[in-house]
């Protein structure tokens, strides 16, 4: 799945239209056009079409935590990582949606999708950490499928 298809996917689960998009990642100091977005959401077969960076989705994400839960403390902006893997992505999700374990059990239930607290928890840890797991793409899907649905 490449950030593209994440960030069409997060726009219909979360229903946020493109200026939406535009303010999540004008909070975190960078400006977007509204072709900009419009070219990111085009499939990659159609003209157009426009790779979306790992930075500019995780702009995007930060930009999202900053409008849903406020400014850090410190007033700075983080800056964007250079490579975004899924576990980042699932990361940011919890921290924006203001989730705990439980919760993100019961956006997994929705779908019928069994995922345990500790996987979950293998999927937060440092990289380092003997326990850390790689969040497949299959869970990110998963997850982001289930934040579309409602309780």
């Amino acid at each position: 799945m490449t950030h593209n298809d994440t960030l069409r996917r997060l726009r219909y689960a979360l229903n946020i239209n493109d200026e939406q998009v535009m303010e999540n990642i004008a909070a975190t100091g960078r400006k977007t056009t509204t072709d900009e977005v419009l070219n990111w959401l085009k499939r990659e077969d159609e003209t157009g079409y426009s790779e979306l960076t790992s930075s500019l989705l995780c702009r995007f994400l930060d930009g999202l935590i900053i409008n849903k839960r406020g400014p850090h403390p410190s007033g700075k902006t983080p800056e964007p990582l250079e490579f975004l893997s899924n576990n980042e992505i699932l990361k940011k999700l919890r921290v924006a949606l203001e989730l705990q374990a439980d919760d993100m059990v019961a956006i997994f239930k929705r779908i019928d999708f069994t995922v345990t607290k500790a996987e979950l928890g293998a999927f937060f840890r440092r990289p380092e950490h003997r326990n850390y797991r790689k969040c497949p793409e299959q869970v990110l899907k998963k997850f982001i499928k289930g934040l579309s649905t409602k309780a």
